[in-house]
């Protein structure tokens, strides 16, 4: 047990001279401003840093300060969101732009503390920005840290119980230098992004720590971390429905809450429906099907359900359309306008080619 507590005493001189001699050069790596390095770390949680890189660059081009931020329209941020996923993280920072513009007079907090008041900022979060741009010797614990620590350690706690983050980041703060903490903590995650990877083999050769990991000594790194076991994902079967008059196309605004709030969606129904029951849903929201075509399934993955979709292009007779007084409100837009005003999320981007339409970073491509 000794050497499982004294073992983090080691960790900080081998990292910082491993993350000295080759780290990745990344756009948010530049400079030390607290803004930039937030939207990163946002932007980051959940996806991977490959597919960030062009999200970042751009966001920051349209909105390159907290100020622009606060200001922004939410239909404009999530178009600039489009295609990362788990909208509620732009949602909230623009709550907490508006936190910071009111409270803060404009400027970011420096301490761990005062940035887990803001809306969508927690412990990890926090942490990253108070080291990186105000050298505050504090921790950022995300699921890197996590992994890359039970595997050095043998922890066989369960890193996704909030207690063992807890205890973690106490134990952080005892060990983390003072006049570098920013570079550690980005040490730790680069060890977790590149070399004791997720999934795969990690790189214990070159990983800076191989002469006191616990695991590696004792051969057992594939065992680590601990995870609860995953709750199995739901299911939903969904009929997608792409309707096309002349060249503009259908598409629908989803609730203001729950799953893809407040974004756009090819109409959908409920189900997997048959051609003629699309037809008769159709004619009795007054809208008229000239031409109906089946489209090859589709499945798209969420953290807790999974879409198993079926789709249908469907040609709309223009005159008929006009005339009817349907129960649903389609609104029929061209591409081009949909690819700059109205953010569609990525779960229907096996539909979008149908319709000559670009999610994303397709759009930029």
């Amino acid at each position: 047990m000794r050497e499982k507590s004294d073992i983090l005493k080691e960790i900080a001189v081998p990292l910082l001279d491993w993350y000295d001699t080759g780290h990745r050069c990344l756009p948010w790596r530049e400079n030390k401003d607290a803004y930039r390095i937030w939207v990163s770390e946002i932007m980051l949680q959940q996806t991977r840093v490959e597919a960030v890189i062009p999200y970042y660059l751009r966001f920051l081009e349209q909105f390159p300060n907290i100020e622009a931020l606060a200001l922004a329209k939410e239909e404009q941020l999530l178009k600039y969101w489009e295609g990362l996923g788990y909208y509620s993280r732009v949602r909230n920072m623009k709550k907490a732009a508006v936190q910071i513009m009111e409270h803060y007079g404009g400027v970011m907090p420096d301490s761990w503390e005062e940035l887990q008041k803001l809306s969508g900022i927690g412990s990890y979060t926090a942490g990253a920005i108070a080291s990186i741009a105000y050298n505050k010797a504090v921790p950022a614990v995300d699921g890197n840290v996590l992994r890359i620590l039970s595997r050095l350690r043998m922890d066989g706690e369960y890193i996704t119980l909030p207690t063992v983050k807890k205890r973690v980041e106490c134990e952080l703060l005892e060990v983390i230098p003072w006049e570098r903490p920013g570079d550690f903590n980005q040490a730790m995650m680069e060890l977790g992004a590149t070399v004791c990877i997720p999934n795969g083999e990690p790189g214990c050769r070159s990983c800076p720590w191989n002469t006191f990991c616990l695991s590696r000594k004792n051969d057992c790194v594939m065992e680590f971390p601990k995870r609860e076991p995953k709750k199995k994902r739901t299911v939903e079967k969904k009929t997608v429905l792409l309707l096309k008059d002349g060249e503009n196309i259908a598409i629908h605004k989803r609730p203001d809450k729950g799953l893809l709030a407040g974004l756009y969606e090819f109409p959908m129904l409920d189900g997997h429906v048959s051609d003629s029951e699309v037809l008769i849903h159709l004619k009795e929201n007054g809208v008229y099907a000239v031409r109906i075509e089946k489209l090859p399934p589709a499945v798209h993955i969420f953290s807790h359900k999974e879409w198993h979709m079926i789709g249908y292009a469907v040609r709309i007779d223009e005159l008929e359309k006009r005339k009817g007084r349907g129960k649903e409100i389609y609104r029929f837009v061209h591409p081009t306008e949909t690819e700059q005003n109205y953010p569609i999320p990525s779960a229907f981007a096996a539909y979008a080619g149908y319709m000559n339409l670009k999610l994303g970073n397709e759009r930029f491509n």
